[in-house]
């Protein structure tokens, strides 16, 4: 793909970039490994530099889009030029997994050696990990699937226990200045 440049963009600058798309709520890790391998992949031939990608994970969506009512979110920050999101945002349209995404330009006339990527590779494959979402949580499947296994030292409500010291503050007597017994 030949670069463009836009001749508002001062030589040797890119503009920056932030791009949300949800999957849907069934894509499996490594259907999102794939995607975000695609994603990079054109953002590095089109001469781009990634800065960020970060797993949102699953939630709820505002309003059914696609017959899907949840989705996983992943969030992308990069530097490019004016033609790169044309191209990302058509390779987004291609992918079936995607229902929805959203690029908006957060700066332009960025010097690219000016700006450290946080990307390592740890990080890149962590974000094709999603965790569990918030119904997942609270019914309790999260632990089934292995997550959540660290919170487990919590103190639990003892019903019995509240009702006996209840009972007994019920019992004792409470001295009343102004009360005198007859």
């Amino acid at each position: 793909m030949a670069q463009q440049q836009s001749m508002r963009d001062e030589p040797g600058t890119l503009r920056e970039y932030e791009t949300i798309f949800i999957l849907r709520p069934d894509t499996q890790n490594d259907a999102i490994s794939q995607v975000n391998q695609r994603i990079r992949g054109v953002i590095e031939q089109a001469g781009g530099k990634l800065l960020k990608l970060d797993n949102w994970g699953k939630r709820k969506l505002a309003y059914e889009i696609k017959k899907e009512l949840k989705g996983i979110y992943l969030y992308w920050q990069y530097l490019g030029s004016s033609g790169l999101v044309q191209e990302l945002e058509r390779n987004l349209r291609m992918l079936d997994s995607v229902v929805r995404y959203y690029t908006t330009i957060v700066d332009a006339d960025i010097d690219p050696n000016a700006r450290p990527s946080e990307l390592t590779d740890e990080t890149f494959a962590a974000a094709a990990t999603t965790g569990p979402d918030e119904e997942e949580i609270a019914t309790g499947a999260a632990a089934a699937r292995g997550f959540g296994d660290e919170d487990e030292d919590f103190d639990e409500f003892d019903i019995a226990a509240e009702e006996e010291a209840l009972r007994k503050a019920a019992q004792e007597p409470t001295e009343d200045k102004d009360h005198k017994p007859e």
